[in-house]
């Protein structure tokens, strides 16, 4: 059976590679994109290469980051510009065939297979990347490989518009030599916890008993064998975006509703629940969405997007508890629903922190995360809160795990990849 062909095309500095394109004064400028750029009191989300060049990196914070380089043009960020760009990159991506897999707003992956018979590998990548270039006027690099671990690999080894073939042949002289870190698919903490297992380089991964990093790491240390050794069987797949586009709960009243006290409570309990599972899945939410659906069977569905991408419990139950006080009719209630929407991974998510809110957010992200591994462990209503819980009677029914919440993950699946909802 021959070698699949798999492409991974990834734009370079994407949000600052766009605002170049929008205005053509900042081309060969070192720019940052930065929230509270005025008050310069913003973290660098990202920065073009002449700003990393004079050490300007994300998450810099931007008073750091204009000593390091005073004549920094900063820009705020414009989500609607980055969709439009991302909306015209893919649909280019799908000219070339329909085996093309989203995995944020400025990557993805092509099977390029059959394509190749028509053209080489290194052409057809040099067609795309010379048409992203020229129609959208943004660079990018593409990773030439037989599975996407590899091309993924391959796309971060020349940036800017780099194009690096990567054979599985190569993987011994190639990625063996790299640290651990740099490895796609292991983060931070998993490096250190290779690290004090005496593990440092791919080549340690890959020669390591792959039984004793899964007794370490879970399917995490079987996983990142098998990629450490070249191998990965996942297919390129269109519909994977689909499965990662929305994650919702919704629950039926015991009896139909229109007790403020006890709707707020069900909307906490369905914010929790959903809070939890985008953190397990580490996304990031960017709109908000409730189902209300009343006694005689009417629904309505309204979302709002948010300022900045959230995957806390309590900013997803300020959002959605704002929709229901704007839209309830204040007829009674028999079904509520609470879903995240417009989800990105966290490497990909932005948020306007200041000096003043960082310690707080970083606070509240570290309790988040130990509230997760208990109810990951002792359930779902281990620390419910007193409000949540309600009267004893009440309370019976939360723990009940229909009355918790079922998933809206499939319900609420959108066609279009790029439709904006309106609130």
């Amino acid at each position: 059976m021959p070698s699949k062909i798999i492409f991974h095309v990834d734009m370079n500095s994407f949000y600052a590679s766009v605002e170049a394109a929008y205005d053509s004064t900042l081309m060969g400028k070192p720019v940052a994109i930065a929230g509270n750029a005025e008050a310069r009191r913003g973290i660098v989300v990202t920065s073009s290469y002449e700003a990393r060049a004079r050490g300007v990196k994300p998450p810099m914070p931007l008073w750091e980051a204009l000593k390091k380089c005073p004549e920094l043009v900063v820009r705020e960020p414009n989500f609607e510009r980055y969709r439009h760009a991302s909306k015209r990159m893919f649909q280019l991506l799908y000219e070339i065939t329909p085996l093309v897999e989203p995995v944020s707003i400025d990557e993805g992956y092509l099977d390029v297979t059959d394509v190749h018979l028509k053209m080489q590998a290194i052409e057809l990548a040099k067609y795309i990347q010379t048409r992203i270039k020229k129609e959208l006027n943004l660079p990018c690099s593409i990773g030439v490989a037989p599975n996407k671990f590899l091309a993924k690999m391959a796309s971060d080894m020349k940036k800017p518009m780099g194009i690096t073939i990567l054979r599985k042949r190569e993987v011994q002289t190639r990625l063996w030599p790299l640290k651990a870190i740099e490895m796609h698919g292991i983060g931070a903490k998993t490096a250190d916890k290779l690290n004090k297992l005496g593990i440092h380089t791919i080549e340690d991964i890959a020669l390591s008993d792959p039984l004793y990093l899964k007794a370490k790491l879970g399917i995490v240390g079987e996983r990142i064998h098998e990629r450490a050794n070249g191998i990965d069987q996942r297919p390129v797949d269109p519909l994977a975006v689909e499965e990662f586009k929305s994650i919702g709960n919704s629950t039926t009243l015991p009896t139909d509703s229109k007790n403020v006290t006890q709707i707020k409570k069900v909307i906490m309990n369905l914010s929790d629940s959903v809070g939890r599972r985008i953190r397990n899945k580490n996304v990031y939410a960017g709109n908000i969405q409730i189902t209300i659906r009343y006694s005689d069977f009417s629904t309505i569905t309204r979302s709002s997007k948010l300022h900045h991408p959230v995957h806390s419990h309590k900013e997803i139950f300020e959002a959605a508890w704002s929709l229901w006080q704007k839209y309830w009719s204040g007829e009674k209630v028999r079904l509520i629903g609470v879903t995240a929407m417009d989800l990105v991974e966290r490497g990909h998510a932005f948020k306007q922190l200041d000096l003043f809110s960082y310690k707080k957010d970083e606070k509240e992200e570290k309790l988040s995360s130990v509230v997760d591994t208990l109810k990951n462990k002792f359930g779902e209503n281990v620390l419910l809160k007193g409000t949540q819980l309600g009267s004893k009677d009440r309370s019976d029914d939360l723990r009940d795990k229909n009355k918790r919440g079922t998933s809206l993950e499939k319900d609420f699946l959108r066609k279009d990849l790029f439709h904006n909802e309106k609130e």
